[in-house]
């Protein structure tokens, strides 16, 4: 067995690696949209359509005149969970394109949606992380819209979070800018390590937002919800995506975490990392 060594990157643990165990703290799966039908509509004109039962979901998509994919169609495996008053969080990895996972964010209360496409690349690509994530946010079909689209926002950043996703498994963030945030392992298998990675962060409703980071050492990435309006009681639900230890089979696993703030920095105006914005 290989001992971990925090300065070989080499030793560090494989996706899978995590468990068991790490998804102690995740959410019931909600049926709440079982026997749902519900068509979203992106700005390409891309409309895709979700016939969600108890446990699968049948999609169709329609590409737009400016979306160049594919129409396809399938049922996958699907879980779901309530975040808040009608906003869920759906998460499915195609059986037909096993390098995709979707995770679907649904705000029916504001006739929202957003769509966030995790892909693995099928090579390492210099300055690229392995798996990548694609943003689109789209409308509910037939409802009534209202309220703000999905968009980035930078309301994280200066932020130090502990989040809890089991009795044995820890980690700390700090949210550095637009474009990173460093993490830290304080319980579990991973205890002593710590990285800067890639971070995109979206907010849906106030104070709710989409955290998604893009691992550069391990081929995984994240997409995560959180629910920050209680700073010290913190929720969130997520799902990681990558390669096994092989670098061969893509790997699929949701999981929740409670969280806490810890500490807010506050730069000097002139210094301040928001107004370095992305790349």
């Amino acid at each position: 067995m290989t001992t971990l060594n925090p300065a070989d990157t080499s030793t560090w643990l494989p996706l899978e690696g995590l468990a068991p165990g790490f998804d102690a703290n995740k959410a019931p799966h909600t049926t709440a949209l079982s026997g749902r039908e519900i068509a979203v509509v992106d700005a390409r004109g891309t409309r895709i359509v979700h016939r969600f039962g108890d446990t699968t979901v049948s999609w169709q998509y329609h590409p737009g005149a400016e979306d160049p994919t594919e129409a396809a169609a399938d049922t996958d495996d699907y879980e779901a969970f309530e975040v808040d008053d009608d906003l869920y969080f759906v998460q499915f990895h195609h059986r037909y394109l096993p390098n995709e996972a979707v995770s679907l964010v649904l705000d029916l209360r504001a006739g929202r949606a957003l769509a966030v496409i995790s892909i693995i690349l099928p090579s390492p690509e210099q300055g690229r992380t392995r798996v990548q994530h694609v943003f689109a946010p789209s409308v509910i079909e037939g409802a009534d819209v209202s309220g703000t689209e999905a968009a980035p926002t930078t309301t994280l950043i200066g932020r130090r979070v502990e989040w809890v996703y089991s009795a044995e498994h820890a980690y700390e963030h700090v949210y550095l800018s637009s474009r990173w945030y460093s993490w830290q392992c304080l319980a579990g298998p991973e205890r002593g390590l710590a990285d800067t990675d890639e971070n995109s962060v979206w907010e849906v409703r106030p104070g709710i937002y989409i955290f998604a980071w893009r691992e550069k050492v391990i081929p995984c990435a994240s997409v995560t919800i959180a629910d920050h309006r209680d700073v010290n009681a913190i929720r969130s639900h997520g799902v990681l995506f990558g390669l096994d230890e092989t670098g061969e089979v893509p790997t699929h696993f949701t999981f929740g975490a409670h969280g806490r703030l810890l500490s807010t920095t506050l730069h000097a105006p002139e210094l301040e990392p928001a107004a370095f914005g992305e790349d």
